[in-house]
């Protein structure tokens, strides 16, 4: 005899007795205080069954293993905090030109709408047309320092947090001159390299949101003299399968070094679906593009971003405009 059978031959058989057993729970219930609370009517029901069984010859059905067991089981255990957003200094990027949430509309604003476009096609379709090949991965460099990619970087961010129905996480992966968190005023933490090393904390402990909605941020990390040889070397292939599978409804930003004074972003960009390049108007030298551009080849999807024209006007960091051109499909 089942669970179930073994419980329905314990409920009151005739009319007379489901009117006493209704009578008795009443009256238990009547008299029950809240010191001493009454279990309900399907609980005794249990009870009943257990002081039923306790006395067969093989220990009650919770003994068999065919059957589930029906002991107390210790809940399970909280899962961690979830990490405390960090705050982004909105007002300080607004006085140097960024985007903000703050909605006010201005030239650098209306430029990232057009830069965004074709970058989001890429990584998620459209009308029929596939995602590129780990197109959620973009990489912004630049051929030199200060040519302005974590600008850059930034205000695509920005620009594609602002979207209703985008998630975007922002990663400094130029390791040897990290700028994000300072250019948010944000003190040093823990990042990228810190997992790259120790293969800990868990990415859900260094991927932080902001107070930006939709807009969370991977640090740099702490340095290292060997830092080219985690960000080239196997972690780091696995640290990107882990950002895939994590967050796979964001896109993934890489704020990475320049590409003609270190060998870490020529190896990060065989890993991206997308890269940016920035180039300065005017001081770029065109040999350095070119080189870059060749660096690059192994990307399907090269596009450039041309930072500080002259006459840009209408934005609060002022010589500052962009334009952005792809390269060609996979």
């Amino acid at each position: 005899m089942n669970l179930i059978e073994r419980a329905v031959s314990l409920l009151p058989k005739t009319p007379d007795e489901r009117s006493i057993a209704g009578t008795q729970a009443q009256t238990r219930a009547g008299s029950a205080t809240s010191d001493d609370p009454r279990p309900p009517t399907i609980e005794r029901l249990v009870e009943r069954l257990a002081e039923h069984t306790a006395g067969s010859p093989d220990g009650g059905l919770a003994n068999h293993a065919t059957n589930p067991d029906t002991s107390l089981r210790a809940a399970p255990a909280v899962p961690a905090r979830m990490p405390e957003p960090l705050i982004i200094d909105i007002e300080r990027l607004s006085q140097r030109g960024f985007i903000t949430p703050s909605g006010l509309r201005t030239r650098t604003w209306d430029e990232f709408r057009v830069i965004k476009r074709p970058l989001l096609e890429n990584a998620f379709g459209k009308a029929g047309r596939p995602a590129a090949k780990n197109g959620r991965r973009l990489m912004i460099t630049s051929a030199y320092p200060r040519e302005g990619k974590s600008y850059c970087a930034i205000n695509l961010a920005m620009s594609i947090a602002l979207e209703r129905d985008q998630r975007v996480l922002l990663i400094d992966t130029d390791v040897a001159r990290p700028s994000l968190l300072e250019e948010f005023g944000i003190p040093p933490i823990a990042g990228v390299m810190d997992w790259l090393i120790d293969g800990s904390p868990d990415l859900a402990e260094l991927v932080r949101p902001t107070n930006v909605e939709r807009l969370s941020l991977l640090p740099s990390g702490r340095l290292d003299t060997h830092s080219t040889e985690y960000l080239v070397g196997a972690s780091m292939t696995q640290l990107l399968a882990r950002l895939d599978a994590t967050f796979p409804d964001h896109i993934l930003i890489f704020d990475s070094p320049p590409l003609l004074v270190t060998t870490e972003a020529q190896a990060l960009a065989r890993h991206m679906g997308q890269v940016a390049l920035v180039v300065e108007a005017g001081k770029t030298p065109q040999s350095a593009v070119t080189e870059a551009l060749h660096l690059l080849q192994p990307c399907d999807i090269i596009g450039t971003v041309l930072n500080k024209i002259p006459n840009a006007k209408s934005s609060a960091r002022s010589g500052y405009g962009y334009g952005y051109s792809q390269g060609e499909g996979p």
